[in-house]
């Protein structure tokens, strides 16, 4: 069953990759009437898809820095959850290790 915080991660991730597909469109459009323009209209054009362009690595900046930051929480909440509750951590590890010794053990 899939978290809260799962759910939000993936929603952000989609909400991401839409506005990045987005962004790339409207690139690749600008830069193909500009092939096509000459002038003023050209550099125009180009101009428009350079700041479509920065404008999608600005959005994989910030999710890159978002999800950084997330792992670290992970990890923070991980090593904080193993020093309250070592023997937990131990047992968890140990079932884990069975568990897959199992499944390798079976092919």
């Amino acid at each position: 069953m899939a978290t809260r915080k799962q759910i939000a991660t993936q929603s952000a991730g989609d909400a991401l990759i839409e506005d990045l597909k987005s962004s790339l469109d409207q690139a690749e459009k600008l830069l193909r009437e500009a092939a096509d323009a000459t002038g003023e209209k050209a550099a125009d054009l180009r101009a428009r898809a350079l700041k479509a362009l920065d404008q999608g690595r600005e959005v994989l900046s910030e999710t890159q820095a978002s999800l950084v930051e997330q792992g670290r929480k992970v990890v923070h909440d991980t090593d904080e959850y193993v020093q309250s509750n070592p023997w937990k951590a131990v047992g968890i590890a140990g079932v884990a290790g069975l568990l897959l010794g199992a499944l390798l053990s079976r092919r």
